[in-house]
């Protein structure tokens, strides 16, 4: 008889601050997303904490009062994680520290730790290390007070496992030797891109968690690891792909979040080459997600950062079979309609249709809900960019009704 795995979550809770430049529903997203970046990590969020301030406190980050309230709670309920939805400064994390006896972590150190648990290469992991040791650095005065009650768990994987030396020279040390092992193996990569020859290359980009693996299962037939959690995939997958005889590389990459650690771009360099590098760029969008417009301002601003903002894009609005939206009663005169009531067909007129004369496409990579109208847009577009580096090779690849039909015959 298989035994039943137990998980053992650590008791979490999460804080966040109202402020002038953020409203009560946009912190509202942000703690759902924390809890749901938590769960990933191992943790469950069992309270949340919020405050309306002005600005964060530059010593503790919330008010007195309101870590008086947190740290009894801690106490009285056994919490082993506090999570803050905004990254703490060093001395703001050393003075919580002191107050509250629990590991305290912030999104960056909880999405680093989560990239820790991910990486399975040798490349990844030390991109990982090198973004974890480059936000500890500064921190280790006051990080490491606590080691010894804290034994392991969320937020200490990666070098947080080991007995880790105080001494900033000697992380500094680890970081140079880091940084000049990444750039060699980028400098090998980057001859295994150029090694590919000219084929026509695709990046599947997108919010973390909004199915990009699963489409590349789906029209790649390769085995890419699928999980509904957070970063499943951190390594990025490269796979040939062949539409009607015309063949293509698709890469899957990284999923992009809201404050998406600088560190991380910084040290995945080589994987978002492959989004720099391609001549398409496949942009899925979870459009069963209620805040799913966020999250595509939040992927083209990380576009923009790392200068890959004005490749051609198709917009795919992918898990159309989990889409729900909110309805109104015909007798109700009072509530105002507002985007989360569109049926997907209200939304497919909306800016959806044409972006900037970009493609926008709905589809269920998970049930191939429209996947045949998916995979002619793509071939059209890769088609056209082929055609633009070998005019010669037009003949070989026809429109593709063309190639259908003459698909067909062959049978």
């Amino acid at each position: 008889m298989l035994e039943k795995e137990i998980i053992n979550f650590e008791k979490t809770a999460i804080v966040g601050i109202v402020t002038q430049n953020q409203s009560e529903e946009k912190l509202k997203e942000y703690l759902d997303e924390l809890e749901f970046l938590t769960f990933t990590a191992g943790g469950e969020v069992v309270k949340r904490f919020s405050q309306k301030m002005e600005r964060p406190n530059p010593k503790t980050f919330v008010g007195t009062g309101k870590l008086e309230e947190i740290c009894l709670f801690v106490k009285e309920n056994d919490i082993s994680t506090l999570v803050f939805d905004d990254e703490l400064s060093p001395s703001q994390q050393k003075n919580i520290s002191k107050i509250i006896d629990c590991k305290i972590l912030d999104r960056t150190h909880l999405i680093l730790d989560i990239f820790a648990q991910r990486a399975e290469t040798s490349y990844a992991r030390t991109q990982v290390e090198l973004a974890q040791c480059q936000y500890l650095l500064p921190r280790l005065s006051g990080m490491w007070t606590h080691l010894e009650r804290q034994k392991g768990g969320i937020g200490m994987r990666g070098p947080g496992e080991t007995e880790i030396e105080t001494d900033r020279r000697i992380v500094r040390d680890r970081i140079a030797l880091l940084k000049e092992k990444i750039k060699t193996i980028d400098k090998q990569m980057g001859v295994q891109r150029s090694n590919r020859g000219a084929m026509v290359r695709v990046a599947l980009v997108g919010y973390t968690n909004v199915g990009k693996s699963t489409l590349m299962n789906a029209i790649g037939k390769s085995d890419v690891f699928v999980e509904n959690k957070l970063f499943a995939t951190l390594d990025t997958t490269v796979r040939k792909v062949v539409i009607k005889n015309l063949p293509f590389l698709l890469s899957d990459t990284v999923g992009f979040i809201r404050k998406l650690p600088t560190q991380l771009v910084d040290s995945f360099k080589s994987t978002l080459d492959e989004v720099r590098e391609a001549d398409l760029l496949l942009h899925v969008v979870d459009i069963s997600h209620p805040e799913f417009e966020d999250h595509i301002a939040s992927v083209n601003q990380t576009l923009l950062d790392i200068k890959a903002h004005d490749k051609p894009v198709i917009m795919v609005f992918n898990k159309i079979d989990a889409y729900k939206h909110l309805t109104i009663d015909e007798d109700d005169l009072m509530t105002e309609k507002t985007p989360r009531h569109f049926t997907l067909k209200e939304w497919e007129q909306t800016w959806m249709h044409r972006l900037d004369g970009q493609n926008a496409l709905f589809i269920s990579a998970s049930q191939k809900e429209n996947f045949e109208e998916f995979r002619e847009c793509v071939y059209e577009a890769v088609r056209e960019i082929h055609i633009t580096r070998f005019p010669y090779n037009k003949f070989l690849y026809p429109d593709y009704k063309d190639a259908v039909e003459k698909e067909e015959d062959n049978e």
